[in-house]
């Protein structure tokens, strides 16, 4: 996703129309307001369509309509071929749209109602904006279902009508744009779940409203960057040796899986840790040796063989193709067991969700958890629906009930810790979405803890790390053939 826009916060609804209130405070009318957004859209438009045949833009009865009626307007002035398609009746319209109304009719814009589908030019989507919370009405859902099947380009103004502003979530039909340009702030919502898919590139307008407006809240959630990040790595000394950047070991691997206990390691050394060695099942210990000699690979049977080995690490990874069997349960106990900082993936979390293993009792402070929807609703004891509809709820739950850091993977992965903003990664794409690349994240988060960086820190700059990787070798393999190892080479090129 490109995203043009320099401030890393993003805003609820409620944080967006607080800022628009700060600035009608300082004396900028309401109107002033409506007609900078449809001045910014205008501007997009000339910009990027300066030769389309017709512009049809479907406009609501609320502000965001009347964005769209000032764009109407500006555009029959330069003489664009420009309709509205009016989902509210001009005599239902009040205030501010009513002005904006006028203004379009004054300048020779044709206004009707909904009907025949355009069959040319572009679509600008005006109708509902960030106020939405439900599913759309009956007649905005047709409205919706005509721009998505008309396959002309579609503009949405501030975010696409049925995507919700705070979540990123859908409830029935939503508008799919290639261009959504938002005002004011980065709405979180645009960035994550469904948003990423629906809104296309993100361009936004700050309608220049003054910075003490911003001052007015506090936002709940910030792009994560990775050069903001990049420093929390400490320069190596002239004289380092490697027992200064901790040994990381992954625990994983059933009969049939050890290729993801690998995968682990690998990023684990990539990332910059000093030792790192695997404990897994004993038949997979030839083909780790052969792929990479410079991993400890260790053949345990039992909790019992792993128990002192548990001495030498100084983090450990669990969950890389762990698989649900007693072994699996034995390695995870006394991983738990030991209280060395844990990173904990796939089937880690699954026996953790059954709470049989882990008991609930069990209070720590130094594991880091990062599992996917699915994988979220079970620890939460929820559907996966439930996970989706409010990604931002989901992983705060999950802090607040396991005092971990947490990282919600997805699209737009979520990350954070006690008492910290939520982090959006805003990095990645759909080439990543295959199988292993969890098993890579989680062997870079062990290899950040190994060097002393603190977990809640790891969680942010490893996410980070793991979707511009994913990047860099999508420019390189393309997204369809895109694998998890693939992103192994990109570490050292990033760190």
């Amino acid at each position: 996703m490109k995203i043009t826009a320099d401030s890393p916060f993003l805003y609820t609804a409620t944080e967006a129309y607080a800022i628009d209130a700060a600035a009608i405070a300082t004396g900028i009318l309401s109107i002033q307001l409506m007609k900078r957004a449809g001045r910014a859209a205008f501007e997009l438009v000339c910009e990027r369509f300066p030769d389309a045949s017709l512009i049809s833009i479907y406009a609501g009865g609320g502000n965001n309509g009347g964005d769209g009626y000032v764009l109407a307007g500006l555009l029959a002035q330069r003489l664009f071929p420009v309709q509205v398609i009016a989902l509210v009746a001009p005599d239902q319209l009040r205030d501010e749209v009513r002005q904006a109304y006028e203004f379009a009719v004054q300048e020779g814009v044709t206004v009707v109602p909904p009907g025949a589908q355009p069959t040319e030019g572009i679509i600008v989507d005006a109708m509902l904006g960030i106020g939405l919370k439900g599913a759309v009405r009956t007649e905005c859902a047709a409205a919706i279902e005509q721009i998505n099947t008309g396959g002309l380009p579609v503009i949405a103004l501030d975010i696409p009508s049925g995507l919700q502003a705070d979540t990123g979530a859908v409830a029935g039909p939503a508008v799919q744009a290639q261009i959504t340009l938002t005002y004011i702030g980065v709405k979180r919502g645009l960035l994550t779940g469904r948003g990423p898919a629906l809104c296309g590139e993100l361009v936004l307008a700050n309608l220049a409203v003054p910075d003490s407006s911003y001052s007015e809240v506090s936002p709940t959630a910030e792009r994560l960057h990775l050069n903001q990040l990049l420093p929390l790595l400490a320069t190596r000394a002239a004289d380092a040796h490697k027992g200064d950047f901790g040994h990381v070991m992954v625990i994983g691997g059933d009969t049939g899986f050890g290729g993801a206990a690998l995968m682990a390691a690998e990023a684990a050394a990539r990332t910059g840790a000093g030792l790192v060695s695997i404990a897994t099942r004993p038949e997979h210990i030839p083909a780790i040796l052969a792929r990479r000699p410079e991993i400890m690979a260790c053949g345990v049977v039992s909790g019992q063989e792993l128990e002192p080995l548990l001495a030498r690490p100084t983090v450990l990874v669990v969950g890389p193709g762990l698989g649900r069997s007693p072994w699996s349960e034995q390695m995870l106990q006394q991983a738990v067991k030991s209280g060395l900082p844990l990173v904990l993936d796939a089937d880690a979390l699954n026996i953790l969700a059954a709470g049989r293993v882990v008991p609930a009792s069990v209070k720590r402070d130094n594991w880091l958890l990062t599992p996917h929807p699915a994988e979220a609703a079970r620890l939460l004891g929820q559907a996966t629906a439930e996970v989706q509809a409010d990604r931002f709820a989901a992983v705060r739950a999950l802090q607040s009930k396991y005092n971990a850091s947490v990282i919600l993977k997805g699209a737009g992965s979520l990350v954070t810790s006690a008492n910290e903003t939520i982090g959006v990664v805003t990095d990645g794409n759909p080439g990543m979405a295959t199988g292993g690349m969890g098993d890579v994240l989680s062997g870079i988060l062990g290899g950040l803890i190994a060097q002393g960086v603190s977990l809640a820190d790891a969680a942010r700059l490893g996410a980070v790390v793991h979707a511009c990787a994913g990047d860099l070798a999508a420019a390189d393999h393309g997204e369809r053939s895109l694998l998890a190892t693939d992103l192994i080479p990109y570490l050292g090129e990033l760190l």
